[in-house]
């Protein structure tokens, strides 16, 4: 049964990973009303919430945007960085709404930007605590605990994530459709763009979820 919910899981994925490159292509081939490349839109975005002080800079990669609470920076892959249509402004407005939300002191990003200390230590060893755990499982069960421990570090920063990716998308979404660069098409593509990126982290969301109650089942049928 676990194994048919894995398989699940990893189908569930892969199709809404490839639903998301596919919907991404397709906006990538519309061109903004505007013009604007996606830095332009973060300038923009920027200035019109007043807020200053932050970098912006392109880096290598597909689908690697992301912002940097720890020194300001807004990353954007090169195709968003430069590129002047409907899926570059999505992602660089997305992006900027991750800085509204750290400059706004947003709740849910300070909880997750103080796990990701715990998280990067736990990934680098959490799957030899776990294998270890499982295999002596009955001769020093305190082993897969603390790696279940460990584990639902990770989940609970996945599910932290959720409700920040959400309300940036849901900044984005708001500041296109008022700050006049868009007209209602582009805005509804860019809607689309975002939600099926957000898909993304509700799968590894509950896929997460579904490993730690699997090694939470193994724990529990241990024999003492």
């Amino acid at each position: 049964m676990i194994w048919i919910i894995f398989i699940g899981f990893a189908l569930a994925s892969w199709l809404v990973g490839y639903q998301l490159k596919r919907k991404f292509k397709e906006y990538s081939e519309i061109p903004t009303s505007n013009g604007m490349s996606g830095k332009e839109v973060v300038e923009k975005m920027l200035r019109d919430h007043m807020i200053y002080g932050v970098n912006i800079q392109s880096v290598e990669g597909q689908l690697t945007d992301h912002y940097n609470p720890a020194d300001k920076t807004i990353n954007l892959s090169e195709d968003v960085y430069y590129g002047k249509n409907i899926a570059a402004a999505a992602v660089a407005a997305h992006e900027t709404g991750h800085a509204i939300q750290h400059a706004q002191a947003y709740a849910w990003l300070g909880m997750r930007s103080a796990l990701v200390p715990v998280v990067s230590v736990s990934s680098r060893y959490i799957q030899w605590v776990l294998l270890g755990g499982i295999l002596l499982v009955n001769t020093f069960p305190a082993l897969l605990l603390f790696g279940i421990f460990m584990f639902a570090m990770t989940t609970l920063f996945s599910f932290i994530t959720l409700p920040v990716e959400i309300n940036a998308s849901d900044r984005a979404l708001v500041w296109i459709k008022t700050s006049g660069i868009a007209n209602s098409e582009m805005h509804e593509k860019a809607e689309d763009a975002l939600r099926w990126a957000g898909y993304t982290y509700v799968v590894a969301a509950l896929a997460s979820l579904a490993t730690l109650l699997y090694y939470v089942s193994i724990y529990m049928g241990r024999r003492d």
